[in-house]
């Protein structure tokens, strides 16, 4: 069954009840948070609340080609994130609270969407938070991370972008309690499977965050038995491919983001 191109929750289907939802959302006034080509993400308030809003105005054909061009899906506005939201929602992982999704026009390339979330409030990412955390609440958060980033590939969703920082620590609860929020799901995909590079590629994208934030390598193999499930000898033994490709990805990224930092220092210097 296609999902209906507009949803709302309280307070907005009050406040906007009658009204062009569109013309709404695109007069709410925020702080900017990003802005790229085709999407902005600004934070708002509402009725004193805080919320997350991301406005998608389509990414063009020339975007659209050179992803297929490249055997990757283009996303094409916030329906994505959406549905990656609601079925995290199903599978008990907690994410972010979507209260409003909207969707219209026919040509992908132009099509306006958004998609307006519950601020998650208070909260640190985890990258952030991790130097400062105790050995016991490392080990609950590590068991934490472990757990939800299985439950999300076993269902069928991989993220594509699994960094640490998109695990949000709630900090008005004692660490040790795990309370951990997923966000940033604009690029996930959803298969009834997930192929295995995609997995590794999650994978190698945490474990290289991990590595920068300070994770110890006895909570690096912490994480892998709650990932796998099994003893670490059985790991090593079924999953060397994994192990050497985590390594060797982690040096790539590494390169690549010394390589942008210094870029943006020396355009910076020239101007």
């Amino acid at each position: 069954m296609a999902m209906a191109p507009l949803f709302l929750a309280p307070p907005l289907s009050a406040l906007w009840a009658g009204k062009d939802v569109f013309v709404e959302v695109e007069a709410l006034p925020g702080v900017e948070y990003r802005a790229v080509a085709g999407r902005r993400t600004f934070r708002t308030e509402i009725e004193g609340r805080g919320y997350f809003v991301k406005i998608h105005r389509g990414v063009g054909w020339l975007e659209i080609f050179k992803n297929l061009l490249s055997l990757r899906l283009p996303v094409l506005g916030a329906r994505n994130e959406y549905e990656a939201i609601r079925q995290l929602e199903a599978l008990g992982v907690a994410t972010m609270h979507a209260v409003g999704f909207g969707e219209r026009g026919s040509d992908p390339a132009r099509r306006h969407s958004f998609l307006i979330t519950e601020e998650l409030a208070p909260t640190q990412s985890l990258d952030l938070a991790w130097p400062t955390l105790a050995p016991a609440a490392r080990r609950a958060l590590t068991a934490r991370v472990a757990q939800m980033t299985r439950r999300m590939h076993s269902a069928g969703l991989n993220h594509r972008d699994l960094y640490l920082c998109h695990f949000l620590l709630h900090t008005d609860a004692p660490p040790a309690q795990a309370r951990l929020s997923l966000i940033d799901l604009h690029r996930a995909q959803s298969r009834e499977r997930v192929p295995r590079r995609w997995r590794d590629k999650d994978l190698a994208a945490l474990y290289y965050s991990a590595r920068a934030a300070g994770v110890s390598r006895h909570d690096s193999l912490r994480f892998l038995r709650g990932y796998f499930g099994l003893p670490l000898r059985a790991i090593f033994a079924s999953e060397t491919r994994l192990l050497r490709f985590l390594v060797r990805e982690a040096t790539r990224l590494d390169q690549r983001y010394t390589r942008k930092y210094f870029n943006q220092i020396s355009t910076g210097a020239s101007t």
